[in-house]
């Protein structure tokens, strides 16, 4: 794999890691489509850094699971703006 690749899955993976940034976060920060970030630390990283690619599973069940509330409260402001 190229070298430029390998640090970029690297940067993003240590972001999420240290943050707890979703996917969509991170894919705003380092100007990359969702889909490149998801496949990056979901597929690209194991193989690269596996105690990494732990800890970022982690981050990424913990905000699947949290997907729901986030989506009721961007209801919650959208509605509350508008009256």
């Amino acid at each position: 794999m190229r070298e430029d690749i390998l640090d970029r899955i690297i940067k993003e993976a240590e972001y999420i890691a240290s943050t707890g940034a979703t996917v969509r976060q991170t894919a705003k920060v380092f100007h990359f489509s969702k889909s490149t970030v998801h496949k990056d630390v979901t597929e690209r990283l194991r193989p690269i850094d596996k105690s990494l690619y732990k800890k970022v599973k982690k981050v990424l069940n913990k905000n699947l699971s949290e997907r729901h509330i986030r989506g009721g409260e961007a209801t919650k402001r959208k509605y509350v703006k508008t009256f």
